[in-house]
């Protein structure tokens, strides 16, 4: 899944932010209504002002507080020791929503990324190109309370957890970066769709041994509670670009297959020249 967030704010109105009938908060009106405020920032937010604060409840702080409690453990367990590494620089608040400006600062200040909202769901080279100009396109919206540790589309936790906090390595901004620049120089529709899936099996699911177990830093892993243990049921298969490039994937599913690097450093040398002779 690329986690690519529509820019809604010069063509939709904010009334029109649509829930899908089975959308765990489609019959809560004040969920929706916050929804909207929400997109209304994303709509009328100029680039390289400050952002808006979110108005988050009581209840979505909660909501915060729990994926937290699930998702601290499996860090532990799964995660890579550069993510480790990232969330103590970031130091978020476990039981609070930052405010993604807050956030946004602290990661420019480390990678020169820095984040902006948008309100849905936009193509996938709408996305990555501007990762070329070292911008992340986030939400600000946080999944329904009756559904803390799933999500049925990225909200500000995937973002926050998973990618603001990859954003804090230097080496993993910069593959965001040449992602978004291979993008750029990409004119072919079938060309796009090969880094799309090769974003997808690095960087939205990427993993990698370290000290003889594999473990994730791949946004899409990192921010799931459910799914870090689950990656190691999956068909692991060495780490070969082209081979990633034509795989097919379904984001509906736990992963079957993933692509394992030997190391941090061979998956970000292997990447770094794939992107760069792109």
């Amino acid at each position: 899944m690329i986690t690519a967030i529509e820019p809604l704010r010069d063509h939709v109105d904010i009334s029109l932010v649509q829930l899908d009938p089975d959308h765990p908060g489609f019959r809560d009106q004040e969920y929706r209504a916050r929804r909207n405020a929400i997109a209304e920032i994303a709509m009328t937010y100029k680039p390289g002002s400050p952002i808006p604060a979110a108005p988050y409840t009581e209840l979505e702080h909660g909501v915060w507080k729990t994926i937290w409690q699930a998702l601290g453990p499996a860090h532990r367990e799964h995660a890579c020791a550069e993510y480790l590494d990232c969330i103590d620089r970031l130091a978020f608040d476990k039981d609070r929503i930052p405010q993604l400006d807050v956030v946004s600062r602290k990661v420019e200040a480390i990678s020169g990324f820095r984040l902006e909202p948008v309100a849905g769901l936009v193509e996938p080279r709408i996305f990555l190109e501007s990762l070329a100009r070292g911008v992340f396109l986030s939400t600000q919206y946080i999944r329904h309370h009756s559904t803390p540790l799933y999500t049925p589309e990225p909200d500000v936790a995937h973002e926050l957890i998973g990618h603001a906090v990859t954003l804090a390595s230097t080496r993993l901004a910069e593959l965001n970066r040449l992602f978004g620049e291979a993008v750029k120089r990409t004119e072919d529709p079938s060309d796009l769709d090969r880094l799309a899936r090769v974003y997808w099996f690095t960087i939205e699911f990427g993993v990698l041994r370290e000290d003889g177990r594999v473990k994730a830093y791949g946004t899409g892993l990192l921010s799931s509670a459910g799914e870090m243990p689950e990656m190691h049921k999956a068909e692991l298969l060495p780490l070969d670009i082209d081979a990633a490039a034509n795989n097919i994937y379904d984001p509906t599913h736990y992963q079957s297959v993933l692509f394992c690097a030997d190391s941090f450093d061979e998956m970000y040398e292997t990447l770094k020249d794939f992107l760069l002779r792109w």
